[in-house]
C-alpha cells in the first residue's frame, strides 16, 4: 500500500523530487546571470572535443550530456566512467579535450582520482561539476561549477541529476551561441512546477494497481542516458530488476523477456517517434505493459500504451531530457513504498562511494 501524504512529506527523497521545477529555475538563473559558464568556455576556446566523466548516476548524466553537446554544437564528445580512466588510462592518450568530471558530493573516490590523473598525468584540462562547495573535486580540477541549489540530503540522486544535466546543456548551448535553446530550458523550468502534480497523480494511480517482475526503459539519442538513469532509479528505490536499452535494439534479442509482468517504459523522441512507436506497438502485441513518456501523444501511442505521461511543456527535443526522467523517479519511489521499503534508506547504498 502506498503511504499517506503526511509520510510523503516527511521523506527527503520525495521533497527533492517535487522541488525540481523550482530548483531548475534557481540553477538557470545562477548560470545565466553569473560568469561561471563564460570562464569554462574561455579556458578552452581552441578545443572542439569534450569528455564527460562520472560514476553511477553521474555517468548516465555524462552520457546524456555528451550527446547533448554533440547535437547542440556539432563537436565531438563522449562519456566514459571514471573507473575506465583509472584502469585503462591509455584510452585517453590520443585525446586533448576538456574533461568534465561530475560528482554530486565532489567526494566520490573514483571521480576525484580520475580528475587528478587527467590533470596531473595526462595534462588534460579539467572542469568539475558538483553540488557541494569546497570539495575534493574542486581541488583536483582546474575549474569548477558548483550548483549549491540542487544539493540533496537523500542517498538517491534526483534533482541533482536533472539540474546538473540542465547546466551542461546550458554550457553546450552557450558554446554553440544558441540563446533560443537556453530560453527553452527556462520555459520548461517555469512550467514544470505546475506539471509535477499531474505526474504524481498519474504515477500514484498506476503504481497502486500494478506490480511487475521486471522493468525495462527504452530510449534513443539523448534519451538513452535518460533510460539508463530511469532504470537505476527504479532499481535503487524499489530493489527491482531493471534494465535499459536503445529502443530499436530491444528487438534484437532482449524482447525475449517480454510478458504481462514486464513494465516497458518508452521515452519517445521527436526525431525517432515513428520508429520508436512501431517498437512500442510490437511490445504491446507481445503482452508487455507499456508506459509512454512523451511531450504530446498521438492516437496510436494512446491505443498501445497502458499509461501515457504527457508533459506538454513549451519545448521539444533535447530540452525535454531532464523532465523525462522525473516520472520514473516517482515510479521508483512509489514502487519502493508499495514493497514496504524506505527510499530514503535504499538497500546496500550509501550517499557517497569513498574507497580506501
Amino acid at each position: 500500500m502506498i503511504m499517506d501524504k503526511k509520510r510523503h512529506a516527511e521523506s527527503n527523497t520525495w521533497k527533492e523530487i517535487l522541488s525540481q521545477g523550482v530548483v531548475w529555475r534557481q540553477v538557470l538563473d545562477y548560470l545565466c546571470e553569473g560568469p561561471a559558464i563564460d570562464k569554462i568556455l574561455a579556458a578552452r576556446k581552441d578545443s572542439t572535443a569534450r569528455l564527460f566523466i562520472g560514476c553511477g548516476t553521474s555517468f548516465y548524466l555524462a552520457e546524456a550530456a555528451a550527446i547533448s553537446w554533440t547535437l547542440l554544437t556539432g563537436q565531438v564528445a563522449r562519456a566514459i566512467p571514471a573507473s575506465e580512466i583509472l584502469l585503462f588510462p591509455k584510452l585517453l592518450q590520443a585525446e586533448e579535450p576538456q574533461a568534465v568530471v561530475i560528482s554530486r558530493s565532489g567526494r566520490t573516490s573514483e571521480a576525484v582520482r580520475a580528475a587528478h590523473l587527467l590533470r596531473n598525468e595526462l595534462h588534460i584540462p579539467t572542469v568539475g561539476i558538483t553540488c557541494a562547495e569546497n570539495s575534493d573535486l574542486q581541488q583536483a580540477c582546474d575549474l569548477s561549477l558548483v550548483l549549491r541549489a540542487c544539493d540533496e540530503n537523500s542517498t538517491v540522486m534526483t534533482r541533482s541529476f536533472t539540474s546538473m544535466l540542465l547546466a551542461l546543456q546550458v554550457l553546450a548551448a552557450r558554446q554553440a551561441k544558441d540563446c533560443e535553446f537556453v530560453e527553452s530550458l527556462r520555459g520548461v523550468a517555469e512550467q514544470f512546477s505546475r506539471t509535477i502534480n499531474y505526474l504524481v497523480e498519474r504515477m500514484e494511480a498506476f503504481v497502486a494497481t500494478h506490480m511487475f517482475a521486471d522493468y525495462v526503459f527504452l530510449g534513443q539519442g539523448p534519451f538513452y542516458g535518460i533510460a539508463r538513469e530511469a532504470a537505476l532509479k527504479v532499481m535503487e528505490m524499489s530493489s527491482s530488476y531493471s534494465q535499459s536499452f536503445h529502443a530499436l535494439e530491444f528487438r534484437h534479442g532482449p524482447k525475449a523477456i517480454v510478458s504481462p509482468a514486464t513494465c516497458l517504459t518508452f521515452f519517445l523522441s521527436d526525431a525517432g517517434q515513428k520508429a520508436e512507436s512501431e517498437v512500442l506497438a510490437e511490445m504491446k502485441e507481445l503482452g508487455g505493459t507499456i508506459v509512454t513518456v512523451c511531450n504530446r501523444a498521438d492516437s496510436e501511442t494512446r491505443k498501445n500504451s497502458d499509461l501515457v505521461v504527457e508533459l506538454e511543456l513549451p519545448a521539444d527535443g533535447l530540452a525535454l531530457a531532464a523532465p523525462y526522467v522525473v516520472p520514473c523517479q516517482l515510479m521508483g519511489f512509489l514502487s519502493g513504498l508499495k514493497k514496504g521499503l524506505n527510499p530514503d534508506q535504499p538497500k546496500n547504498l550509501t550517499r557517497v562511494v569513498i574507497l580506501n
